[in-house]
């Protein structure tokens, strides 16, 4: 569901989504029913390179991301072999979480079983977690606009998933919180299914814990409340704080202390002062004493700032291009959109030479030549450094097919140019995407690659214009 973002992640999600201004119901996809074949192809065999998890691997479920050719990319939860025994009441439960839909919400969109195995399928947010953008930014922090409509659009989704009467969410913290390919926040599904024997509902660290969940060890609607005060925190302080220390804080007025210092001059001190009772108010010892989902909601709408500004423009990530539908893309756009370099190299290592089919017939015409026996030799050690992710080996292999000159090739030179960026050579790179573009000019692959190449040197603009020309050129292509 969610995905290792970079700053020029703008991957369209296939979701077929009729959006709503207010995060309430909408039409979309119908839930179904996956094969596990089709589980397997779309992780490519369930590959460690496709892991998005917060924990990889180690997670006790494991999230993928995934490509399925109706669908586009995909977020795959593999459950832990004893987490559902019941086959029929985790389809049961899918079912029901498959019926929600809301621009607020990563939906799920389908599951598998398949013996033992037990999967939830649910639209991939391409745009990263909450965590990564308020605890590990890299090029700026998150602005209080984007903060404050963060947490409006999250009580948003907590308030629709009340009213289809799914209250209970387990374990709500920032890494739950996926950016769409807008920019916009959205709720994981995933936490929206009742079973929580695969792990403990809270597998946070007992300081975020609502206290009666430490008392009887279960989950109330007024738990997922507690829980909604300590992501307030979250935005406030751009830290994860334990409550009782910043509610100690909050009490002794020492609100310079909880503030993010990244904020200062970005709101107004009555703004954040509401935002602190709110939290305080969630964070309540007593249960009872919390506020309601639509409470939150009443309460955030009025801190909203800069609701004209996308949010694409507030968390700094690309906005998509609106003149392509997102159906129409191919996945190899779709995986330059987001500077998805392992997910251009399988898709590299699928295609294979598709088009360059020429070549094979010239090929097998000389091959009575020494000169083209050693350069197929070449060309066969780099795709076999290729497919091995051996990326010096494959750059000097291509290398010295290239220059012995008996053939030109576009793939070579992609597969170079990605081998290139793949060993952070950018310069490089974008010369062997031009040579691409040269030796064949019908396919966009040149001009996807010299995209990423141009981001990867700082050439923003020109970026964007490289991967627009590829898009609008694999559409005439289609018409065609």
């Amino acid at each position: 569901m969610g995905g290792k973002c970079s700053k020029f992640s703008s991957c369209i999600v296939h979701s077929h989504l009729k959006l709503s201004e207010n995060g309430k119901m909408i039409s979309g996809q119908r839930f179904r029913e996956f094969s596990w074949e089709e589980m397997k192809a779309a992780t490519n065999g369930f590959s460690l390179e496709n892991v998005v998890s917060e924990h990889g691997e180690k997670s006790p479920n494991v999230v993928y991301k995934g490509f399925l050719e109706n669908e586009g990319w995909i977020a795959i939860k593999r459950f832990n072999k004893t987490a559902w025994s019941d086959a029929d009441q985790f389809l049961e439960e899918a079912k029901v979480v498959g019926s929600l839909r809301s621009e607020r919400l990563a939906n799920l969109i389908g599951c598998c079983i398949e013996g033992e195995e037990r999967l939830l399928v649910a639209e991939f947010m391409p745009n990263d977690t909450l965590a990564k953008h308020l605890f590990h930014w890299e090029n700026q922090p998150m602005k209080w606009s984007m903060r404050m409509r963060v947490s409006l659009y999250l009580a948003q989704a907590l308030d629709y998933c009340s009213s289809r009467g799914r209250e209970l969410y387990h374990d709500l913290n920032s890494y739950r919180v996926l950016f769409d390919q807008d920019g916009n926040p959205r709720l994981s599904c995933f936490g929206l299914m009742k079973n929580s024997r695969d792990g403990k509902s809270y597998s946070t660290n007992l300081a975020f814990t609502p206290p009666e969940y430490l008392r009887t060890g279960r989950i109330t609607p007024e738990s997922v409340i507690y829980s909604f005060g300590t992501m307030l925190l979250d935005l406030l302080s751009g830290k994860h704080i334990p409550p009782s220390h910043a509610l100690d804080l909050i009490r002794s007025k020492n609100f310079p202390m909880l503030m993010d210092s990244y904020l200062e001059g970005q709101f107004f001190a009555d703004d954040a002062a509401v935002l602190l009772r709110l939290a305080t108010r969630c964070l309540e010892h007593e249960a009872c004493e919390r506020p309601s989902t639509k409470c939150l909601v009443s309460s955030l709408e009025p801190l909203q700032k800069e609701t004209e500004v996308p949010s694409c423009v507030l968390l700094d990530v690309p906005q998509r291009n609106p003149e392509c539908d997102p159906r129409s893309l191919s996945p190899m756009a779709e995986a330059c959109l987001q500077m998805d370099l392992s997910a251009i190299h399988d898709i590299l290592e699928r295609t294979g030479y598709k088009d360059d089919e020429g070549i094979a017939s010239e090929f097998s015409f000389q091959m009575l030549t020494s000169q083209m026996q050693k350069a197929l030799t070449w060309k066969k050690q780099g795709d076999n450094a290729f497919q091995a992710r051996d990326f010096p080996a494959a750059i000097s292999s291509y290398t010295q097919f290239i220059n012995s000159g008996v053939m030109v090739s576009s793939k070579i030179y992609a597969r170079r140019c990605l081998s290139c960026l793949m060993r952070d050579m950018p310069h490089q790179a974008l010369e062997d995407a031009m040579q691409a573009m040269v030796i064949s000019p019908e396919s966009p692959t040149g001009l996807n690659l010299r995209g990423i190449s141009l981001f990867k040197l700082g050439m923003e603009d020109e970026a964007h214009q490289s991967l627009k020309e590829a898009i609008n050129l694999e559409a005439r292509r289609n018409r065609s």
